[in-house]
């Protein structure tokens, strides 16, 4: 962990209200899997926001942005929280990298540090949109 990280206050988590993936997940249980992973890999823990129930809205997340350079980041609950909206996912991933903080994904174990972490979860979200367009076998 490098000195900025503990020199901010910690990690934000950021969990939903909404399904992600088709799927709702408590917002309990969303909390104790962020809660683990910041255990797990060492990581000051603050306190989850909790993103609105509308689809597409991300409003919480946008306020925890802002907070960015007081945090050494973000653990999402999943990747899949992020916006469908490629452009906009590129956007979010640039402010965090040039706030010299990192985006974490607890279900799926990310860590968003770098532009080569950025293709890796890209080519994941393009994987992901492929399999959503593939015939359903009954």
């Amino acid at each position: 962990m490098s000195r900025t990280e503990w020199s901010r206050q910690g990690y934000r988590g950021y969990i939903a209200s909404r399904p992600i993936c088709g799927s709702r997940t408590p917002q309990h249980v969303q909390n104790l899997v962020v809660r683990d992973y910041a255990n797990r890999h060492d990581l000051p823990f603050i306190l989850s926001a909790t993103e609105f129930v509308m689809p597409g809205c991300y409003v919480v997340l946008e306020g925890v942005l802002q907070e960015l350079e007081s945090l050494s980041g973000i653990i999402l609950y999943s990747l899949f929280m992020l916006p469908d909206d490629a452009m906009h996912r590129l956007a979010i991933y640039d402010r965090v990298l040039r706030s010299d903080a990192n985006l974490l994904t607890a279900v799926e174990d990310y860590r968003i540090s770098s532009e080569a972490d950025v293709s890796r979860v890209e080519e994941v979200w393009q994987i992901s949109d492929t399999l959503k367009q593939c015939p359903k076998v009954i």
